[in-house]
């Protein structure tokens, strides 16, 4: 299960940096007063009972990167005076406090990223000109880093569930990968307690609601990327009356199904793949063939080999060597990003030469594990404990090995890892009453205009998803980049960046059909 998160792990670095300087702290110091309070709301149609969480006050504290508060809202919605949970929310100030427009939810997708970690990354996320007239609020959504994380595996057994054959090839290995995947989610069921049955995107929506109406904010106005454009418009579809300013960028559309999915994403990595293997050619003597086609079928070559003998690699007693799932998880990393193409041609290098440490080390970073054992968020777990809630998965042996098998003709490379990655799902602990319901078509009518970015290889979610979200919304406005990577705003040129500020800064809603 291919993850759907804007690449952020370089800029959240430059953030923390930037953190510890004095000049930022001063900058903080003159933000917003920490202990103004906000009048309490009335919750909106859909949130009846919820009053005690629309009137609590968030108590703002200085913290690395800005200035940080617990939101408290119900663990299930459903019963409103049961048990809570907090969700950590992180503020980063306007620049320009004397202009500030209001505030700025950011999310960064997975599920499973931490908007805390992204919003550190403010200076970077956003233009210069939104940067200086918004506070830019990031949180971590229920069950995600600081909010109550969701936690199924040990870290040794999460490096094995990640490790793990990840395209069975006969009867045997079939059952061999059911039984991982059961596993996983028996696991998930034993140990992740009560919350496990409520981190659907529906409840992280309602939960920003209370952030938005705590933030004194009367409309929210939001950036979501890639899995946080389903959650943006999850929360559209919601609250339509209440939608601001949304830019929606490398877009999830809600009502894809599971198969949908997952062979819109194997066709996605496959053409980010290829225009890879023909950077690879081009910038001469690439390790695994002189073209496009001769790339591709040497990194099939190079999986299966690595399938039936995995490769030594050094700096890790825990894992010590890269199997397949290792593989396939350092290749996929560096789709997401260009930036991170040289260092794929060098790891194939490496690794076709016997050594598998590079490519071990890009899949550490897409996990966001720790060499030597450990991880630095729970990103590969809570992903499926969101997914699986909110598009719930057969079981059933045969209908993924038919839709693997059927996933070759388009994505011969992805197609299978794809096509199996979600049977953990099929058996999920738990269920709610959305899991019988099929998915559906986000109108958001009422809503004020949306912006939908969408770029054309982008491999973790396809341009034909933005095309088709931004179709179906009643007032929308399409962005195209004709690019490589994951999302455009703020990682592709002025063409994208600049409309979107001016939407952010004026509400200009940009042409539609603007190609960049």
């Amino acid at each position: 299960m291919l993850r759907r998160v804007a690449p952020i792990a370089a800029l959240t670095s430059v953030a923390l940096l930037l953190s510890g300087c004095s000049a930022v702290e001063d900058l903080f110091d003159r933000g917003p007063d920490t202990a103004a309070s906000v009048a309490p709301t009335t919750p909106p149609a859909g949130m009846e009972g919820m009053d005690t969480f629309y009137a609590q006050q968030l108590q703002w504290a200085q913290c690395d990167g800005g200035q940080c508060a617990e939101l408290e809202v119900p663990q299930d919605y459903a019963k409103p005076d049961g048990e809570t949970i907090k969700v950590a929310v992180i503020r980063v100030p306007a620049r320009k406090q004397s202009q500030r427009i209001g505030a700025l939810v950011v999310n960064p997708g997975g599920p499973g990223g931490s908007g805390v970690d992204y919003a550190k990354a403010a200076d970077f996320i956003v233009g210069s000109g939104v940067r200086q007239r918004f506070d830019v609020v990031g949180f971590d959504p229920r069950g995600v880093g600081r909010s109550a994380p969701i936690d199924c595996l040990s870290e040794g057994e999460l490096d094995q569930f990640l490790g793990a054959e990840q395209t069975p090839d006969d009867a045997a290995e079939q059952e061999a990968f059911a039984a991982n995947a059961k596993g996983f989610a028996e696991k998930c069921g034993a140990n992740a307690g009560p919350l496990l049955g409520h981190v659907s995107t529906v409840d992280a929506a309602k939960d920003m609601d209370i952030l938005r109406a705590r933030l004194g904010e009367e409309k929210l106005h939001y950036l979501g990327k890639s899995y946080g454009t389903y959650l943006g418009a999850t929360y559209a579809d919601l609250f339509p009356q209440l939608v601001g300013r949304f830019v929606l960028d490398g877009v999830v559309a809600p009502d894809l199904t599971s198969a949908e999915v997952n062979l819109g994403q194997a066709k996605g990595f496959e053409t980010a793949t290829r225009a890879w293997a023909q950077f690879c050619i081009d910038k001469g003597e690439c390790p695994l063939g002189g073209s496009v086609d001769e790339v591709m079928q040497g990194i099939r070559d190079f999986l299966a080999q690595v399938d039936e003998a995995p490769l030594p690699k050094t700096g890790d007693t825990a894992v010590r060597e890269l199997t397949e799932g290792w593989a396939s998880t350092g290749i996929a990393s560096a789709m997401y990003d260009e930036g991170m193409w040289d260092t794929l041609v060098e790891a194939m290098r490496g690794a076709l030469d016997g050594d598998g440490s590079e490519l071990m080390g890009l899949a550490n970073s897409y996990a966001d594990r720790v060499p030597n054992g450990g991880y630095s968020g729970n990103i590969m777990e809570v992903i499926y404990a969101v997914n699986c809630l909110d598009k719930p998965e057969s079981a059933d042996i045969a209908e993924h090995a038919a839709l693997a098998k059927a996933s070759e003709a388009d994505a011969p490379t992805w197609g299978p890892f794809l096509a199996w990655s979600s049977m953990t799902c099929g058996s999920w602990p738990v269920k709610t009453e959305r899991s019988s319901e099929p998915p559906k078509k986000v109108t958001a009518e009422g809503a004020d205009p949306i912006v939908v970015v969408g770029t054309t290889r982008d491999p973790a979610t396809p341009y034909e998803w933005s095309v088709r979200l931004n179709d179906q919304l009643a007032k929308s406005s399409l962005i195209t980049y004709d690019g490589d990577g994951h999302t455009a705003y703020m990682r592709s040129n002025g063409c994208v960046d600049k409309p979107i500020d001016e939407f952010y800064l004026k509400g200009t809603v940009p042409q539609d059909g603007l190609k960049c």
